[in-house]
């Protein structure tokens, strides 16, 4: 079999998985937070025919060397952690984080998950909760006879209580940073999971330590630009078209060996 076929074939493969990223990314182009991702492209290893730097006479070397390649892959899928638009709601549980940072959900297992989704929700108790209903941490409970809601820019959670009650400090929200926020696990439903490679949570007061602010009836959108992804999907349409062309063609020159030799 013809190594170039096998060549054209990493190559369909490799674009083939490129689609299916840009369409992921067009899919979350209106979720709440979403961040996309890149494909992250690397070569397979090579035929090394002849060295460079080998002899090719008494007191000669080989300037280049001739070396094949054999294709190319998809190595990993980078979350680019870039800020989305914010979107005005009017919404005082709607909270968006302007710069870095995420708020932690605990999960039912009582592990910690990082979002960037901030459509919270009161549960039947007053507390903050995802839209599936997980608890904000660190917990904040609202009063049954709050009239207004409050949050700061540093986080601080404040209410206004009815019949002239007064105003009350609840709590503060803290958010937790990643030396390396692209090394974050994507759990689904919009939430992201500690993992070796982003390090620890680095938990600390919005607007503090690189940490950013949180803006309150704010939601922040989607980081997708639909116009850079489509001109992704025609460029990997293209990509996978040549590759398809090449094994056609190299099939072409194989049936014409057999049918002439």
């Amino acid at each position: 079999m013809d190594a170039s076929l096998w060549v054209a074939k990493t190559g369909l493969n490799a674009q083939q998985t490129r689609m299916s990223v840009i369409a992921n990314n067009l899919a979350n182009v209106n979720t709440t937070g979403f961040k996309r991702d890149r494909a992250v492209f690397e070569d397979l290893l090579y035929q090394n025919i002849k060295q460079a730097g080998g002899q090719t006479g008494a007191d000669t070397t080989a300037p280049v060397g001739f070396m094949l390649g054999t294709g190319t892959r998809i190595v990993a899928t980078e979350k680019m952690q870039g800020q989305g638009n914010m979107i005005s709601t009017e919404n005082a549980l709607d909270l968006a984080v302007e710069g870095n940072g995420f708020f932690q959900i605990v999960q039912q297992d009582g592990t910690i998950s990082y979002t960037r989704d901030g459509s919270f929700k009161l549960s039947q108790d007053g507390e903050l909760v995802t839209v599936s209903g997980a608890l904000l941490q660190p917990q904040i409970v609202i009063p049954q006879d709050a009239a207004t809601i409050t949050v700061g820019l540093d986080g601080t959670v404040s209410v206004e209580l009815a019949n002239g009650g007064g105003n009350q400090q609840l709590g503060q929200i803290q958010l937790a940073r990643f030396v390396n926020g692209a090394g974050l696990e994507a759990m689904g439903q919009n939430l992201f999971r500690e993992t070796q490679a982003s390090g620890p949570p680095i938990v600390g007061v919005p607007g503090e330590q690189g940490a950013g602010n949180i803006a309150q009836g704010m939601l922040e959108a989607s980081n997708v630009n639909v116009v850079e992804e489509l001109v992704n999907m025609i460029e990997t349409q293209r990509a996978y078209e040549v590759n398809s062309k090449a094994i056609s063609s190299v099939d072409g020159m194989l049936r014409f060996l057999n049918q002439n030799l």
